[in-house]
């Protein structure tokens, strides 16, 4: 929910700033416009490029999954457990 919401406002920022870069309103649209890009562009791919692996099991009420892959930053295989009741995941190095 945060998350779209923040994606939502980032691109309200970057299309106000664009408008306002025709309208010849240089400062405040280059205001908008790069800061609606960074929140934009940062939500966006924060999910693709941080991934944290968790060092031991996670607490009760987890259950292991068989999705298991090698880390390319460490080469340690990593197990994928879900917590049922949100259906949450975290990812284990083992």
């Amino acid at each position: 929910m945060l998350r779209n919401t923040l994606i939502g406002l980032g691109t309200v920022a970057l299309l106000c700033g664009t408008a306002a870069l025709f309208t010849g309103a240089f400062p405040p649209g280059m205001v908008f416009g790069v800061w609606g890009g960074l929140l934009v562009i940062g939500i966006v791919f924060e999910r693709v490029i941080y991934k944290r692996i968790e060092a031991g099991r996670p607490g009760p009420g987890w259950q292991r999954t068989t999705e298991r892959f090698i880390d390319d930053a460490t080469g340690k295989t990593v197990t994928v457990y879900v917590e049922p009741a949100t259906g949450e995941r975290t990812y284990v190095a083992d």
